[in-house]
């Protein structure tokens, strides 16, 4: 059982984590497509607005037969470098027909077109009048190449130009960015908080959300404005600082399952070692009983046979003192098996509610001194002695006089019982808030804390098996704890092993 018990938790516990890193990898999956996604519309979104503000500049113009320059002009101009930025573009078309071998007056036409960019770096011109501006330094660089489709080519390249000397914060915004990642997020089933930031060649830009640091393994990338050959100096970072929580949300269902039924499987587990434990206990509690009993019982019926048979001879009849005697002895020993079958009756009446335990107002010193007067002239013989100390000044109870007069008698019995020497046993009596305390202890043998745990179990004997040093049957203190427990009391014991023990009562008053 407990091999399987193993195996079936380990077995949970594996799937449990594969479906953590299954369900982390898909997250990991979909962050990563909507933060491409994002970055491809942000992208298409500031090219469309590109192409939208120099519209003009680009449409088409008649057909050339030989060849055409087009020129075009940007012009930008930053206050905060105080230079001109200057870009012209001159686009050189020539057009060439190939005759084919297929067909007679047959041939190909295809354009072949050239660039001549130049860029323009003026400087110092702010606050400048004309004559400054045309003598200002400037820094020229010339480029021509070869561009293999003609519009797409030169439209890209122009825009490649012109946005890379636009400042961060003008090409994109954080409420875009937010808006964007939030929205693709929330397509790919990924609602929980994030925090992003751009950032230029390993440095932080201004576009961020609040206090935003990137963490090696923490955080998702991805680049961002990729120029026409796929290069890009800015890479978006995000992060989900409630990630975990999200994945095991996600799964929380699954969890609690897998959870529930692994603690039904442990608690039938216990369950079932506890029950078999039980069983045993009950079984050796059982035969310990039956020895008890047998013990109990051989003493009385070999006397009963022993003064039978000496009734039956001729002598002992006519001899009438005798005879009496013989039958008191009878009587005796009867009295006593009927008191021990009694006790059991008594105990499982009381474990089965069917004692009728009706209470009316009672003394409780009253009860003591009843109870000691039981027992007084077998402490008497054995040489010992009670002490009785009665100081509660309230004293009246609601109680069965004969139920808690046996109580009492039952633990000045165990008492005795216990006492190696002569018992000396001393009785106390006092008052709290609201009940009255009885205490009896005695200089016996004393208990353990194991046989203090158990004591007021039903059949509970330290000495077990046939050997006894004590007679009974482990039923006096169990008959004591469940009478006090109907008059709403409470019972314990107190106990140092060769010391004695106290055993204390409390009871409420009326």
């Amino acid at each position: 059982m407990s091999i399987a018990l193993i195996g079936i938790i380990s077995v949970q516990v594996f799937w449990i984590k594969n479906t953590i890193q299954i369900t982390e990898e898909q997250f990991t999956s979909n962050v990563r497509f909507a933060l491409a996604k994002v970055s491809e519309d942000i992208r298409q979104r500031e090219f469309n607005d590109f192409y939208n503000k120099f519209a003009d500049t680009y449409k088409e113009g008649q057909e050339l037969n030989k060849s055409d320059i087009r020129n075009y002009i940007f012009e930008k101009v930053d206050t905060t470098k105080n230079e001109r930025f200057t870009y012209s573009q001159s686009i050189i078309e020539q057009n060439y027909k190939v005759p084919t071998e297929f067909f007679e007056n047959d041939s190909i036409f295809f354009k072949e077109i050239f660039s001549k960019e130049e860029f323009v770096i003026q400087k110092d011109i702010l606050g400048s009048g004309k004559e400054e501006f045309e003598n200002s330094p400037e820094e020229r660089v010339t480029k021509i190449g070869r561009f293999p489709k003609a519009e797409k080519a030169y439209l890209e390249r122009d825009f490649d130009v012109y946005t890379s000397r636009l400042p961060i914060h003008q090409r994109v915004s954080n409420n875009e960015i937010t808006m964007r990642l939030d929205r693709e997020l929330k397509q790919k089933g990924i609602e929980t908080a994030f925090k992003y930031g751009i950032y230029s060649n390993g440095l932080a830009t201004q576009v961020k959300s609040g206090y935003f640091s990137k963490e090696a393994g923490k955080s998702y990338m991805v680049p961002m404005f990729a120029d026409a050959d796929g290069n890009s100096n800015f890479k978006l970072y995000v992060s989900f600082p409630e990630k975990k929580n999200f994945i095991l949300s996600s799964i929380s269902k699954i969890l609690a399952l897998s959870a529930i039924f692994i603690l039904i499987i442990i608690m039938a587990f216990v369950t079932a070692l506890y029950q078999l434990i039980r069983q045993k206990q009950i079984s050796e509690i059982k035969t310990d009983f039956i020895n008890n009993m047998t013990h109990e019982f051989k003493t009385p019926i070999a006397t009963i046979n022993l003064a039978l048979d000496a009734i039956k001879n001729p002598k002992i009849v006519e001899d009438k003192d005798k005879v009496l005697r013989y039958v008191k002895m009878i009587r005796d020993e009867n009295k006593r098996m009927h008191a021990q079958v009694e006790n059991v009756l008594r105990i499982s009446k009381l474990e089965k509610n069917q004692l009728d335990v009706s209470k009316e107002k009672v003394d409780i010193h009253d009860i003591i001194e009843e109870a000691v007067t039981h027992v007084e002239l077998l402490v008497k013989n054995k040489g010992g002695y009670i002490k009785v100390n009665l100081k509660a000044s309230l004293t009246e109870i609601l109680a069965n006089h004969f139920h808690l007069t046996n109580v009492i008698v039952n633990v000045l019995d165990n008492a005795i019982k216990y006492s190696l020497e002569a018992p000396k046993i001393s009785i106390f009596t006092e008052n709290t808030a609201k009940s009255v305390t009885i205490q009896v202890k005695d200089q016996g043998i004393g208990m353990n804390k194991n046989v203090q745990k158990n004591i007021f179990k039903k059949f509970y004997r330290e000495e077990t098996g046939n050997i006894h040093n004590v007679k009974g049957h482990g039923l006096g203190l169990s008959y004591v704890k469940k009478i006090v427990e109907i008059h709403q009391g409470i019972v314990y014991v107190e106990s140092e092993k060769g010391v004695g023990s106290t055993f204390t009562i409390k009871l409420p008053l009326i």
